[in-house]
């Protein structure tokens, strides 16, 4: 994929989430986390499977070809979203090989994941299954249940802990002793730790770790060390933030902008792309405004019992 095509899905992931989090005070930003979430998905192919992390599914809906106003209609409880507008899930086409959210709690995607890297094995084919979770997340036993499996059968899976430094209020310093890539060395695998705000640093662990999976060689945990601008949901008071905000960390977009300016891609390129992105942003937002709210049709018996 060429570099403006990158930047584009950068921009992206940040226009949505801003204007659903301006809809829904329940909604987790992921501002700040975007070089991370784009950087871990989008040079798989189609037919790989993907398990996102809660912050990250929509935009890898998007890459995948989902379309943008029925994800934006989920969020505002409307009919025309994939889940007819009943809850806010991280759901979409099942077509699409997104590994589904199958319950509220984190870490739940960490093993099927690992099913999903197991069934590409049996059936002799080089698919692979990226799944990418938090740093909060990485302390929950299932993350050790997976890994050790996938290690041991050498499943085709890339393992991409998302490291903002919270866990929902809790600082990452009261929960995480030392890298969370140190521990792959306890599993025989490899261990990479990125800049998670550097989109190309994540894409080249990203390229290594598949490639080294589609060849038989078994999975990789990758750690792209990020930070989390905004509280855990939009409506978050955050005053649990008492210390000092980390100074060395850069905007995931800017970074990348100023590397393809120094690269000749010319400023107006980048001012277009950014006008058309707020544009369609605009143009979904408003026509999942526009669908009919959820109502008995999609919320009665029918729709619960057999």
């Amino acid at each position: 994929m060429n570099d403006l095509a990158v930047y584009r899905w950068l921009v992206v992931c940040r226009a949505l989430d801003q204007a659903l989090c301006a809809e829904n005070p329940r909604w987790f930003p992921i501002e700040g986390e975007e070089a991370t979430v784009v950087g871990s998905f989008v040079d798989l192919r189609p037919d790989d499977a993907v398990a996102p992390h809660y912050r990250d599914p929509f935009v890898v809906y998007l890459m995948r070809g989902a379309e943008m106003w029925r994800l934006a209609a989920q969020v505002l409880g409307r009919v025309g979203g994939y889940n007819k507008g009943r809850s806010v899930p991280f759901n979409g086409p099942v077509e699409l090989n997104v590994v589904p959210w199958v319950a509220g709690d984190l870490g739940t995607t960490l093993g099927v994941a690992a099913g999903a890297a197991l069934a590409f094995q049996d059936e002799g084919s080089d698919r692979v299954c990226v799944c990418t979770f938090g740093d909060g997340t990485a302390n929950r036993g299932d993350l050790h249940e997976a890994l050790n499996l996938a290690a041991c059968w050498r499943l085709p899976i890339v393992y991409v802990c998302q490291h903002n430094g919270w866990a929902i209020s809790q600082a990452a310093g009261t929960y995480l002793l030392a890298s969370v890539a140190d521990r792959a060395a306890g599993y025989g695998i490899p261990g990479v730790s990125v800049d998670g705000n550097d989109v190309e640093s994540v894409r080249v662990a990203l390229r290594a770790a598949v490639a080294r999976a589609r060849e038989g060689g078994g999975p990789t945990l990758i750690e792209a060390r990020t930070w989390r601008w905004r509280g855990h949901w939009a409506g978050d008071s955050q005053t649990y933030r008492l210390g000092p905000e980390p100074e060395q960390l850069e905007d995931p977009l800017d970074l990348f902008a100023y590397r393809l300016l120094e690269r000749g891609t010319p400023l107006a390129d980048l001012q277009r792309l950014d006008a058309e992105v707020s544009e369609e942003v605009r143009g979904a937002l408003d026509r999942a405004r526009s669908a009919p709210l959820a109502g008995a049709a999609e919320l009665g018996l029918d729709e619960v019992y057999a």
